[in-house]
């Protein structure tokens, strides 16, 4: 299945025939300098290759298998972070709503 029109996001065009279009990061927000590093890495990696880039992570997650498990900073926090990760490296963000 194909886009019919491609959306444009970030001023770059998504859709079929457009350049590859990354959406990535850690699956929750964890330690905020790590999370910096990785949205870093991961948009400088984009940047070469020529592809738009969107940095994805939750601010809390449900774990499935230890109720007692690490499940993210929640919404305050993980929303604070989420907007230094924006601000530091430019890309648009994208996070699920619990």
């Amino acid at each position: 299945m194909s886009l019919a029109v491609p959306i444009v996001l970030d001023d770059r065009r998504i859709g079929h025939g457009e350049p590859l279009y990354v959406i990535a990061g850690p699956c929750v927000l964890e330690d905020p300098d790590e999370m910096l590093a990785v949205a870093e890495r991961l948009a400088a990696a984009c940047r070469k290759l020529g592809l738009g880039y969107c940095f994805k992570s939750s601010y809390r997650k449900d774990n499935r298998t230890s109720a007692d498990s690490y499940r993210g900073p929640g919404l305050e926090a993980g929303l604070r972070l989420l907007q230094r990760i924006k601000d530091a490296v430019g890309a648009p963000l994208l996070t699920d709503i619990h």
